[in-house]
């Protein structure tokens, strides 16, 4: 898969680039979700944990597709 993914362009720069900005939108969506929902703290931390899920990933395809770059 991420020898594929490779080929079609997408290099470590690009997930390291979608981990960090995962980072910055799980933030956001808690800080929203906070102030803007009546639904609680409890739904806030949710959104906050659900969006911050992704950052781990994407870093973990950003080193695998480095492999494919040396």
């Amino acid at each position: 898969m991420l020898e594929r993914l490779h080929d079609q362009g997408l290099r470590a720069e690009h997930a390291y680039m979608a981990g960090f900005v995962s980072i910055g939108l799980s933030f956001t969506s808690w800080f929203l979700s906070k102030h803007m929902e009546r639904a609680g703290i409890d739904r806030a931390d949710r959104w906050g944990i659900f969006v911050g899920e992704w950052a781990p990933t994407f870093f973990a395809i950003g080193n695998g597709l480095r492999t494919y770059e040396k």
